[in-house]
């Protein structure tokens, strides 16, 4: 593999944000001078907050749901509270949502 192909995929790997600027120039820098190029492995993503929906059991008055919405969307619990507090008002599709979510989400 030429030393183009090779400054090529490390461009690439910087534009996807797999090596941050600082390892693209130290690796091209590596590349230039004759040193065997080693290019970062990235199999995995960095690691996120996990983000799926669950029904907590520390912030909860009934079945946790509200504070399982809070916790993944990021917000104070007594937000997600009111804005079913609101639904509920209208019609009842509040305590609906509720039920099924409180049915059909487990339980971390």
């Amino acid at each position: 593999m030429s030393i183009a192909d090779e400054l090529d995929k490390l461009s690439t790997l910087q534009e996807r944000g797999v090596i941050t600027h600082e390892e693209f120039l130290k690796l091209k820098a590596r590349l230039v001078d004759g040193f065997e190029p080693t290019v970062p492995v990235a199999a995995t993503p960095p690691s996120l907050p996990d983000t799926a929906l669950r029904r907590v059991r520390d912030d909860r008055w009934l079945g946790g749901v509200c504070g399982g919405l809070a916790r993944m969307l990021g917000v104070e619990s007594w937000l997600v509270r009111l804005a079913f507090t609101l639904l509920f008002l209208l019609w009842g599709t509040g305590l609906i949502f509720y039920i099924l979510l409180w049915i059909f989400v487990p339980e971390e």
